[in-house]
């Protein structure tokens, strides 16, 4: 059996997060943890019930009761440490915590805030006062938050963020349970489970696990565009697909449309086209014996290399992220190449910002021998959030099935409902050449 990061959340009232947690556990949405330790600092916290019920060990911890935070902490940190977490979550902790505690679990403590940081946070900000700031700002967007916690009040990192409408007539209790449904207990769930999932240790983890697209995706509402490339389960095809999502009205409005040779992004609806810088692109080409695929209009540059005897690599060193600041999105990119004997190999690159303000472009290639069943997933985001948050790593491995149709279903299924706009399949034959193409546009 797998391991799972130990999680333990840590609790002050009702638990309605706390819940949320359990019940992902239940479904599945967090399969690389497993909470086995509550924590209150009230007695009469509601929450205590739930892990109650749930069957999870659970303690109350309080300053009172401890004499003091020192005291207070040093016992929390004893039932800790008892029990090798390797995730703390605060889920409703209306208790400060010293920097010397922080710093003891550094980047092993997440919270949840009920506002789009940096706006109605810090101090103070808790509870209900987030939803009466908001309404008193008049704001039109609001949402939560899930940072790492540092020694700074929601100074930590972000991980992730949900945005929702407020609607005329909101009060802030309304605003609050919402709030609470539509984003704090989608992205919490979720957040934990990318963490887990990276972080679990040990001899058991499998680096050469091959998984399905849709386990990769199930816990990410917002992968943003993304690559995939690889050679069907029977050894005869050569697969890729490329699919975009969006936020913004702008880049909801566009479709696939293939012209001759050439796959590219349109505008759905000219007339409500507003930028189309970063948007609008060819997306797929092909040259003699090369197929490229990226997310951008680096294909030209790409191509435009090959006909010049130009390496993808080298092509692509004229070129760094999009200049979409804050977001700063990576490009990635993709060339298929194709031999005499019925084989190919491909490439995939990344190219992204090496800090938050965007000073200097990181650049990795990554050369793959094609291998049956196996393909390699590349996207943009590792999730939602604000700014959006650059891919990690290097791109997932997956499995690619014989039927063109399945792997398109497969795909189109598990990319977020709301987020969606476009995808694109290729399979092609390695013997005959023969080529299959799906396009699913959202946009009809």
């Amino acid at each position: 059996m797998a391991k799972k990061a130990k999680i333990a959340v840590m609790v002050s009232g009702g638990g309605t997060n706390l819940q949320a947690l359990i019940d992902a556990q239940k479904s599945g949405i967090i399969k690389s943890g497993e909470i086995v330790l509550v924590i209150s600092n009230r007695e009469d916290a509601y929450a205590l019930e739930r892990a109650k019920n749930a069957g999870i060990e659970a303690y109350v911890v309080s300053k009172k009761s401890c004499g003091g935070q020192s005291a207070f902490e040093e016992k929390m940190i004893e039932i800790i440490d008892g029990r090798d977490i390797d995730l703390i979550v605060l889920a409703g902790f209306l208790t400060i915590l010293s920097e010397e505690f922080v710093n003891r679990y550094d980047r092993k403590i997440i919270n949840v805030h009920p506002a789009l940081i940096p706006s109605f946070c810090g101090e103070g900000f808790y509870g209900i006062r987030p939803h009466e700031a908001a309404l008193e700002r008049g704001v039109k967007i609001t949402g939560a938050t899930v940072h790492y916690v540092n020694e700074i009040a929601d100074g930590g990192e972000i991980i992730a963020q949900k945005a929702i409408e407020v609607r005329e007539g909101d009060t802030p209790e309304i605003l609050q349970r919402r709030v609470m449904e539509e984003a704090e207990w989608k992205i919490l769930p979720e957040a934990v489970e990318k963490i887990c999932s990276k972080n679990i240790g040990g001899s058991d983890i499998d680096v050469y696990k091959v998984r399905k697209f849709e386990e990769i995706v199930a816990s990410n509402s917002y992968p943003g565009r993304g690559i995939v490339v690889g050679e069907s389960e029977d050894g005869t095809k050569a697969v890729t697909a490329y699919f975009i999502m969006g936020r913004s009205a702008n880049s909801r409005n566009r479709i696939f449309r293939k012209k001759e040779d050439a796959v590219f992004t349109e505008a759905f609806d000219v007339t409500k086209l507003e930028d189309p810088s970063l948007i609008i692109y060819a997306a797929v080409r092909e040259y003699k014996n090369r197929l490229i695929v990226t997310n951008g209009n680096q294909t030209d540059t790409i191509y435009e290399g090959i006909q010049n005897d130009i390496e993808f690599s080298k092509a692509l060193e004229s070129r760094t992220f999009e200049p979409d600041a804050p977001n700063l999105t990576p490009r990635i990119s993709s060339e298929l190449i194709f031999d005499e004997t019925a084989n190919f190999t491909y490439k995939m690159s990344i190219l992204k910002s090496a800090d938050a303000e965007g000073s200097a472009c990181n650049r990795f290639t990554y050369d793959y021998v094609a291998l049956p069943g196996i393909g390699h997933f590349i996207h943009t985001y590792e999730c939602d959030g604000n700014p959006l948050p650059t891919f990690q790593g290097e791109p997932r491995r997956i499995s690619v099935p014989d039927d063109i149709d399945a792997f398109t279903d497969e795909i189109w299924n598990s990319l977020n409902e709301e987020n969606k706009i476009s995808l694109y399949v290729r399979y092609t034959d390695l013997i005959e050449g023969k080529v299959e193409e799906r396009i699913v546009n959202k946009n009809q």
